[in-house]
């Protein structure tokens, strides 16, 4: 709990003024008793998750991710962090994914020292994915130094894996359903949100107001998660939005990645698939272990190249309550590739020419060793690169996607002649049909929903449903703006 020492700070702009080394929320605005929410993140984005919850005295910050894609929102993680956030003393994380859990540790870096609350799931994820964030952050810096393409001298990684081991030890942790009081009157508990490991829903009660944060919520009939489980009611719900304005193959994910992949290697092709190292790497290698189990692909070799996937699939084994495969189904799915953890081993699997299936982080192909595969194999028209959920607006992901011809990775600009494909019935996140069972599972109407975690279009789709279908109130939350509740 924190109590606020200063009541009204000086007004100022978010959006435009972080970039200028002024980043704080105009308190002033409101009343010093009041309840409201600042959107300090995933708002007009998919990326950068984070919220404040403020009545004047009690500070809550849910999430603390980072900004991905466009190079501006990239720059936002660069800000000096909110001085409404560093004075908090508690941050709720939804879950381990690095849009939502990735500021933690530059915010270690600068001093803050309160209490991470997730669920058990989420720390062992984190304490996979916060270290090897900071190790590509200090790669990234080091690459960029040796070549001579950044602009910046020196170059210099955003934080550390040092940053990142300081950050995790201020987790602590939560079963789902259980309450964790906050401050009088105030508290909180989890509720099982399917997409990854761990990931929750966040319901807060603030002295009789409740607030719903939805987090990322996952698909339902899901072959892997389990279906979302959101509370009974809230007042006040917000509400991600990355598929609000589209809906999900209604085709079978297994036989759809099994006919991609045989028609890439009949051809003398190799299939390169970018994938989220928690959550869509252990999805794929369940999808392949079936087609394996079905007489399928026996003879394609497959490898799974990114060290944190490998180890963020052995915890599928270690969270069996968490999922729906079986003990036999998931030591199957953990067994079906090779698993390459060296930096040398990938050199020599990016230079062998022979057919192939390779899934290497990171999803989006902002960063990691998928990189290099792709510097090696997008170029020859052979070869298929198979996405397998949301490309974010300005990473390569989706520049691939909708059709570019060329892509720039480490300053180089590589022509893009390979099939390129996006199976998003893969996705780990609800389409917009889902994302309204989801809200219409709740038992009453809420006061107000706000949409966010969505691109512009992908979010006001969605609140339109929700004014429209359901006759609720509902808005689309600009970044850095305030939402009062009554």
């Amino acid at each position: 709990m924190h109590k606020r020492k200063q009541k009204h700070r000086p007004r100022s702009h978010f959006g435009t003024a972080i970039l200028e080394q002024e980043a704080r929320i105009d308190l002033a605005e409101r009343s010093a008793d009041g309840l409201g929410i600042a959107f300090l993140g995933a708002s007009g984005t998919v990326t950068g998750s984070r919220y404040l919850v403020d009545d004047g005295e009690t500070q809550v910050v849910i999430d603390s991710g980072l900004f991905q894609g466009p190079k501006d929102l990239r720059r936002l993680n660069w800000a000096p962090i909110p001085p409404e956030v560093a004075d908090v003393d508690l941050v709720l994380l939804t879950h381990a994914h690095l849009d939502h859990s990735g500021a933690l540790p530059r915010m270690a870096r600068f001093g803050w020292g309160g209490t991470v609350l997730s669920t058990r799931a989420t720390e062992a994820l984190c304490e996979l994915l916060l270290p090897d964030s900071g190790h590509l952050q200090e790669k990234d810096a080091e690459f960029a130094n040796r070549h001579g393409f950044s602009k910046h001298q020196p170059a210099l990684p955003l934080y550390t894996q040092a940053d990142a081991r300081l950050a995790l030890q201020l987790f602590r942790t939560i079963e789902f359903g259980a309450w964790h009081v906050i401050a009088d009157g105030i508290k909180a508990r989890y509720h099982r949100a399917g997409h990854i490991l761990g990931a929750a829903s966040i319901e807060i009660n603030w002295k009789g107001r409740t607030i719903l944060f939805s987090g990322d919520i996952g698909r339902y009939g899901d072959a892997v998660m389990k279906d979302p489980e959101p509370p009974a009611r809230a007042d006040y719900v917000l509400v991600e939005s990355t598929y609000g304005d589209r809906r999900h193959e209604q085709i079978d994910p297994t036989r759809a990645l099994g006919d991609h992949i045989e028609r890439c290697v009949r051809r003398g092709g190799t299939v390169v698939i970018p994938a989220f190292a928690v959550g869509r790497a252990q999805s794929l290698l369940y999808h392949l272990s079936r087609l394996r189990a079905d007489g399928r692909l026996r003879d394609i070799p497959i490898y799974l190249d990114s060290p944190m996937a490998i180890n963020a699939s052995g915890l599928m084994c270690d969270f069996m309550g968490e999922h729906r495969l079986s003990r036999a189904e998931c030591e199957a799915a953990c067994g079906v590739a090779h698993y390459v953890r060296e930096v040398e081993e990938s050199k020599e699997l990016t230079a062998n020419p022979a057919p192939k299936v390779i899934i290497s982080a990171s999803g989006m192909a902002t960063g990691g060793r998928v990189l290099h595969h792709l510097k090696r194999f997008a170029p020859d028209g052979k070869n298929l690169v198979l996405f397998s959920g949301f490309q974010a607006a300005g990473t390569r992901g989706a520049a691939m996607i909708s059709g570019a011809r060329t892509i720039k990775i480490h300053g180089e600009y590589i022509p893009v002649e390979a099939e390129v494909a996006n199976l998003t019935m893969l996705s780990a996140h609800a389409d917009s049909d889902e994302l309204m069972r989801w809200l219409g599972s709740l038992h009453e109407a809420p006061k107000h929903v706000f949409v966010t975690h969505g691109e512009p279009t992908g979010a006001h789709v969605l609140a339109k449903r929700i004014s429209e279908e359901l006759s609720w109130s509902s808005s689309v939350p600009a970044l850095g703006s305030w939402g009062m509740l009554a």
